[in-house]
């Protein structure tokens, strides 16, 4: 924190929870006053989604792991993470003295349009515009981010991702929506039928798309393969428990116990229970066709 103090920060106010193109758009401002100021970009975010106070139950999560290291790397920032249980019930002003000037030395602020801070949510931007203006510190309010007519935000991406439309929930996140998880054992049915597959199970609080096929790319050793990703519980199978499996095309090696990224492209069907195990793999044999004619 001591180049805080020599050259002070401009801080991207947020929760940043799925660091969507509306979030993207207050870190960009805030990147490009940091800039200008010659001040250091800081990200002040929550080490946990406040909701799980409030409300008993956080969320299900867009970014996790891996991937969302990597995220908040790209933007060039320093992550200050907060923790919201020892901030919920200090006023706005206490907030803005403790943590944006004593904490943060902030020359600059920028926070979304919806932005809340403080004890009951009292703080809003204008109150926030207010007290930086009696401090001399540069304030920026982004707008809310429209997309097809509507507001970007979490809770639309969620909607979208459990609906399996994932190119939109992909349009609005600003990149594919991935998921960086262990590669377990298998039952090895497809490596017996010429389809060898990665299993990686999905928990519970992570965003989990609707059950089907999905057209993905996988990242193995920083090079991304075309693939083809089952969400669900295998029901032809009958494992019983949520699970990506995945179909790497043209990749050949042993990938247990990796961590392995998959990121899904687009929704092809549902997850279907076929008669026979034969006439599964048919179909995926189908589906990595339709994959293939694509990248064509």
């Amino acid at each position: 924190m001591e180049v805080l103090q020599e050259k002070g920060s401009v801080v991207a106010l947020g929760n940043f929870d799925g660091l969507h193109i509306g979030h993207m758009a207050v870190i960009n401002a805030a990147s490009d006053m940091a800039k200008r100021l010659g001040s250091k970009l800081v990200i002040a975010t929550f080490t946990e989604h406040p909701m799980k106070y409030l409300t008993g139950e956080s969320p299900k999560e867009l970014l996790m792991g891996k991937v969302k290291e990597d995220a908040f790397s790209s933007t060039g920032a320093e992550i200050c993470n907060l923790d919201f249980l020892s901030l919920k019930d200090m006023e706005p002003e206490k907030f803005f003295e403790e943590v944006l000037l004593s904490m943060l030395n902030a020359k600059g602020v920028c926070c979304g349009f919806n932005y809340s801070f403080g004890a009951k949510g009292k703080g809003t931007p204008a109150l926030l515009q207010s007290l930086c203006e009696k401090k001399g510190i540069e304030f920026f309010m982004a707008p809310a981010t429209i997309l097809d007519s509507e507001p970007v935000s979490s809770t639309r991406i969620r909607k979208a991702i459990f609906e399996g439309d994932i190119e939109l929930a992909n349009r609005m996140l600003g990149r594919p929506y991935s998921y960086d998880r262990l590669v377990v054992d298998g039952d090895k049915r497809g490596r017996s039928m010429g389809i060898p597959t990665i299993n990686q199970l999905l928990p519970e609080n992570m965003a989990i798309p609707k059950f089907g096929v999905y057209e993905s790319t996988t990242t193995v050793d920083g090079i991304e393969y075309a693939s083809l990703t089952n969400i669900g519980v295998r029901p032809t199978i009958g494992t019983g428990y949520v699970s990506s499996e995945t179909f790497i095309i043209d990749f050949s090696g042993d990938l247990y116990g990796k961590h392995i990224t998959v990121s899904l492209l687009g929704f092809m069907r549902p997850e279907k229970k076929f008669d026979s195990i034969e006439e599964l793999y048919a179909q995926i044999n189908a589906d990595v066709a339709a994959v293939k004619s694509r990248k064509k």
